[in-house]
């Protein structure tokens, strides 16, 4: 008896001789044939396994790379991070008087594209004569990133000419001037990440209404993934150990998991969010978290990294190791200079809202 096969990818585009065009073969799917020396080696070859049932199971390769990628990646990007702790649980919306978000979420998304390898700075040694804010950013990987907001931003840098970060903050955020530029605006970005996060189970959407007007809310549905993220805030924020464990959200596989926490804590710091994460804390332990935060913004946002100040009895001592082992051997430290870059626009956002 013939084996049975599953196809997870694709038809397999049997040729014309391949069926042989007989009846006993009308409904049944062939195998391809095998591949010889001659093939165009860049169709895409259909692999097999064995199922528990005995069956053989056609799988391409291209699904394992792309899931290996994935398995790198986090459940929840750094917008959505910074967009969750900002969020009031049951009301759903934004403080009203928040007027860095907007901003600090343009950086978000240029420090997540720099993560996953998609930019990175211009590949120039000239590049160190300017401040690292003013340094020419580039595409560098522009496969698709899954993630709407990321894929736009990845679009736009890749058939625009080449600008510095704080260019495309600015840009992405319409502060500009220039008119002519006034299309690399992304808008409604709070809007959008909150319904990502509705998607993803995490939050619901209900339509309150606000005397003149009504508005979609969005509270929270899932509160785990942003239980989580108080954790984490507070572990990097108040012990001398930092640990991060694994967890849906944040599994081992991920690539940076210290330097991405901490690239979270200070956007969330520029985005005037991060003390919605530290309300379980009395005060004295509130103002030291926000002191550590200052001098972490002021480490991060210059490159090479800067040394941690303070010894082996200060807050996150062992931060400066954990993120240099991240980092060592790592061919991204282009894409990393961007990230300390964003940071160091975050450092003057007073100044620039």
């Amino acid at each position: 008896m013939a084996s049975g096969l599953t196809r997870r990818r694709g038809a397999g585009g049997a040729g014309s001789g391949e069926n042989g065009g007989g009846s006993d073969d009308v409904g049944r799917v062939s195998s391809p044939a095998p591949r010889n020396n001659n093939s165009d080696v860049r169709s895409p070859e259909t692999s097999y396994e064995s199922g528990e049932n005995g069956h053989r199971i056609a799988f391409d390769p291209r699904d394992i790379s792309e899931s290996a990628e994935r398995s790198k990646q986090p459940k929840l990007t750094l917008m959505e991070e910074v967009l969750l702790m900002g969020l009031k649980d049951k009301q759903g919306y934004l403080s009203f008087w928040n007027d860095n978000i907007s901003y600090a979420l343009r950086g978000c998304i240029v420090i997540e594209l720099a993560f996953r390898g998609r930019i990175a700075m211009e590949k120039d040694s000239n590049r160190r004569r300017f401040p690292l804010a003013d340094r020419t950013i580039e595409v560098v990987d522009d496969s698709l990133t899954g993630e709407v907001l990321l894929d736009e931003a990845l679009k736009m840098m890749k058939s625009s000419e080449k600008m510095s970060v704080a260019s495309w903050i600015d840009l992405m955020s319409g502060e500009t001037w220039n008119l002519m530029k006034i299309g690399y605006q992304l808008k409604q970005v709070r809007e959008r990440l909150a319904k990502g996060l509705v998607d993803k189970g995490i939050l619901r959407t209900e339509k309150r209404n606000f005397l003149l007007f009504d508005m979609a809310t969005h509270p929270v549905a899932d509160g785990g993934p942003k239980d989580e993220i108080r954790r984490r805030v507070r572990a990097v924020l108040t012990n001398r150990t930092v640990v991060l464990p694994a967890t849906p959200f944040f599994p081992d596989e991920m690539e940076f998991r210290y330097t991405r926490t901490i690239a979270m804590l200070c956007a969330a710091y520029a985005a005037n969010v991060l003390e919605n994460a530290l309300t379980t804390l009395s005060h004295e332990a509130r103002e030291r978290a926000f002191a550590q935060v200052d001098e972490l913004l002021a480490e991060y946002s210059q490159w090479p990294f800067a040394k941690r100040t303070g010894g082996s009895n200060a807050v996150g001592a062992n931060l400066e190791q954990v993120i240099r082992d991240e980092i060592n051997g790592s061919d991204k430290e282009l894409s990393l200079e961007v990230v300390a870059a964003c940071l160091s626009v975050f450092t003057r956002l007073d100044s620039l809202i």
